[in-house]
């Protein structure tokens, strides 16, 4: 491969990382504008972050089992292509879907989620499969490009609609297609390197009795669930839990845990190394984040715990893909395909979690005596025990990558 083509791959690369960015984080931005302008209730804008997500789980699925049924080099170069639709469509949401606004909203996540899953299951791979000196860190700086894509499109957003207003919602979401339509260009003319695939699905059954596979996997799972659950949920509890002002709450907060997130992950691409003691660190942290955030009644203090969940947080995920990768250094396609679909499955049952937790809550008529108790409202206290529920992710992660750490060190010994 040449010097060229490397540098214009990467480029292609990073900026379909960034548009998993902009999938991954438009919705819970617009949760309250949906809210708001179509009546939308809590437990469906989480249905619709579970739509996400299990359309990314089941595009991971599919490559997981079948991924030699693919042109993977084409594959690749179309993932932008089927993102840059979806964002079309939800930017045409009003407009096609004006008496079935959620309909559509969810017929349009699909599209783009779709891409999502691919570009998880790909990526990845593409980049380890590019010659490098520390490919570790190379998969850091591919996620950490995720993570300030999160913080350009928070603070994108939020300047938006501050300033243009929520009922032009549509036009932030076609704006933010051009992310992908730029990501295809750049993969135009590029050669994707090769990358293994078992030769059968027969192939995958040796793998899936690996007992270390489903630690890998379990493990993105609660990295998943940690790092998704805040990231989707800080900017609607920020403003209806904390009482902080949507403007301030997504920039000091929303934005400032893409911010964390970017530097955990770009740290660790600079100057990383022992990622077990990593991982089993940034789960104590993210567990102690959490706890603050729903039982701090000071909402400075709670704003800054959830923006720093990012940087306790940043390298569950990427940190997940590096041990698996070290641990199954044969598995290719499918093993970032496992790894993709148990992070997506954790990224789906986290916030839908938090979700039904706080409908729960506050459709409980014994609700209100308990919150009028505590001097907040019904919302407030659903959303704060909504929040609690979700700190259950990384105390158990404390467990899961105690034991990851402990493998890592029996290879080194």
């Amino acid at each position: 491969m040449n010097l060229k083509n490397t540098g214009r791959l990467k480029a292609a690369c990073y900026m379909t990382n960034v548009t998993m960015s902009v999938v991954g984080n438009l919705s819970p931005v617009l949760f309250m504008t949906f809210r708001d302008l179509y009546g939308i209730s809590y437990s469906l804008l989480g249905l619709l972050v579970l739509v996400n997500f299990v359309t990314q789980l089941t595009v991971d699925l599919i490559f997981s089992f079948f991924s030699h049924k693919f042109n993977i080099p084409m594959a690749v170069k179309i993932t932008p292509v089927l993102a840059a639709i979806g964002l079309v469509l939800y930017a045409l949401v009003p407009f096609l879907f004006p008496n079935a606004i959620y309909a559509g909203l969810v017929i349009s996540t699909i599209v783009f989620s779709s891409a999502s899953g691919f570009a998880e299951v790909l990526i990845s791979p593409t980049i380890a499969a590019i010659p490098s000196k520390d490919p570790d860190r190379e998969m850091s700086k591919l996620h950490s490009i995720y993570a300030w894509g999160v913080v350009g499109v928070i603070v994108i957003s939020t300047v938006f609609l501050y300033f243009v207003g929520h009922s032009y919602w549509q036009f932030l979401a076609a704006f933010f297609a051009l992310i992908p339509i730029a990501a295809f260009l750049l993969f135009a003319g590029c050669t994707v390197p090769t990358m293994s695939t078992p030769e059968k699905t027969g192939g995958v059954l040796t793998y899936l009795k690996r007992p270390v596979l489903w630690l890998c996997v379990f493990a993105i799972f609660l990295g998943g669930a940690t790092e998704c659950t805040m990231a989707q949920w800080c900017s609607g509890y920020l403003e209806k839990a904390i009482q902080i002002p949507k403007l301030w709450g997504d920039i000091f907060g929303v934005a400032l845990f893409g911010v964390m997130l970017g530097i955990g992950r770009s740290l660790y691409a600079k100057i990383g190394k022992n990622i077990g003691k990593v991982l089993f660190w940034g789960a104590i942290g993210s567990t102690l984040c959490y706890l603050i955030s729903a039982l701090c009644p000071i909402p400075v203090i709670g704003l800054f715990a959830c923006a720093f969940t990012g940087f306790c947080a940043s390298m569950m995920w990427p940190g997940s893909l590096v041990v698996a990768e070290e641990k199954l250094p044969d598995g290719g396609v499918f093993i970032f395909a496992m790894m993709a679909a148990g992070g997506d499955l954790g990224a789906s049952v986290g916030p839908q979690l938090v979700g039904v937790i706080t409908d729960a809550v506050i459709a409980n008529p014994t609700a209100a005596d308990l919150a009028f108790r505590l001097s907040m409202t019904t919302e407030q206290l659903g959303m704060k025990a909504g929040m609690l529920v979700g700190s259950l992710f990384p105390i158990v992660g404390i467990l899961i990558f105690a034991l990851v750490r402990r493998s890592l060190k029996k290879k080194e010994a």
